[in-house]
């Protein structure tokens, strides 16, 4: 795990901390590059966006895999963006991957997450498909889940791939797209 040091921005007392993360594959240093710079131009768009609607927050940078994510913490009013289900907080993600767009002409898959929300949703998500799964396996009987976005989707499907003698599969259109829990 490689590391760099704290990046002071501004002078303001928004404090932005970078770091990689590449468990268990190597990355291509100019991938990570290129996604510690996508990082940095997304904290910095973040930082404006707190001081112009008064936030207080801690913004962390990560590479995880193929994808830079973007963490802010720390502030008393933080839920206030993460909105109900998410909703602010995924409006959030766009408005900054087009920022980064905007700045480097490329398509970006950054991940946002405030507050921890996104990372206790992945926790939750991951024990829904599990809870599924087995219950699919004891029973026989097929499992929908409730509608997800895609984001949802994708966890609980990968949750549920880890139970062997069960599958899932995305049934219905958007925004009513549900997870199927299936046994093989």
């Amino acid at each position: 795990m490689a590391s760099e040091p704290d990046i002071a921005v501004d002078g303001d007392e928004t404090d932005v901390t970078a770091t990689t993360q590449n468990p268990d594959t190597e990355v291509d240093s100019d991938s990570d590059d290129y996604l510690i710079e996508e990082g940095e131009i997304a904290g910095d768009y973040l930082e404006q966006l707190l001081d112009v609607l008064d936030f207080d927050g801690d913004i962390d940078l990560d590479v995880e895999g193929d994808r830079a994510v973007v963490s802010i913490d720390g502030g008393d009013d933080l839920t206030k963006l993460v909105g109900r289900k998410g909703e602010v907080l995924d409006a959030l993600q766009e408005l900054t991957r087009l920022a980064v767009q905007q700045a480097t002409g490329e398509r970006s898959r950054l991940m946002l997450d405030i507050a921890g929300w996104r990372a206790g949703r992945r926790a939750e998500l991951t024990e829904l498909g599990s809870s599924a799964a087995r219950r699919v396996l004891e029973s026989g009987e097929r499992e929908e889940l409730a509608p997800m976005t895609p984001f949802e989707r994708k966890i609980v499907h990968d949750a549920v791939a880890k139970v062997d003698g069960v599958s899932s599969e995305s049934e219905g259109a958007e925004p009513s797209r549900r997870v199927v829990v299936i046994k093989d």
